[in-house]
């Protein structure tokens, strides 16, 4: 009888790590993803973010400096090694991102349902749970 327990118990501790495992590829090929396409968006001054700028008050060439930052972090989140370049990036992405809805916020820039902020918040919360699940291989 102890030994199928302690099979069982095994086998449950096997399968966390694998778990957590693809829920940090999951969550940080989103993030990734999400940062890349609003870098490479921010590059060619696509869509809204125009409007965005010039409502939050900064310079247009934010978005030049803002989009190359964001494709290089994004690179660099599913590059194996360089864990202290993630450490980097992620601690650059919570603060762009932090910072974006503050800006919204200050210059009373909410859009529908407070979109404005509310996206940026987000793409924190998935950073923060990218970091948090990463593996030890990804930790310094």
């Amino acid at each position: 009888m102890s030994k199928s327990i302690g099979t069982e118990t095994t086998a449950k501790v096997e399968s966390l790590p694998q778990g957590k495992m693809i829920s940090y590829w999951s969550v940080t090929i989103l993030l990734a993803a999400a940062v890349m396409l609003s870098g490479i968006g921010q590059l060619m001054q696509f869509g809204g973010n125009v409007e965005l700028v010039k409502k939050t008050g900064y310079p247009l060439y934010i978005l030049t400096i803002l989009g190359i930052w964001k494709v290089l972090g994004s690179i660099a989140l599913v590059l194996p090694g360089f864990p202290r370049l993630k450490e980097w990036v992620h601690a650059g992405i919570f603060f762009l991102m932090t910072g974006a809805a503050l800006s919204h916020a200050f210059a009373s820039d909410y859009g529908n349902y407070g979109f404005n902020i509310i996206l940026p918040l987000s793409y924190a919360a998935l950073n923060i749970a990218s970091w948090a699940l990463r593996p030890k291989s990804r930790m310094l």
